[in-house]
């Protein structure tokens, strides 16, 4: 990733700043906040339909794997319907 937690941050916020403009996307850094050498990033997505959402969740899983500077360790995907 980087040395030092300022530029960690700098390559963060791209990623957190491009997906979050994306349309009825939400996304935030939500762990590892004080350490410059790991990164926990959360994204929301609202669909109309589960295709649709995996669609949505494949491009932002994409966008993080494509970020030079970064190393993905993992990603878990956890879904939530409305009754």
């Amino acid at each position: 990733m980087s040395g030092s937690l300022k530029a960690k941050r700098s390559v963060i916020q791209s990623v957190v700043r491009t997906i979050d403009r994306w349309k009825s996307v939400g996304v935030a850094e939500v762990g590892h906040l004080d350490s410059w050498q790991r990164s926990r990033l959360g994204a929301t997505v609202v669909a109309g339909s589960v295709s649709h959402a995996e669609e949505v969740a494949d491009a932002i899983e994409r966008r993080i794997w494509a970020t030079p500077d970064v190393t993905v360790l993992s990603i878990e995907r956890d879904w939530w319907e409305a009754p």
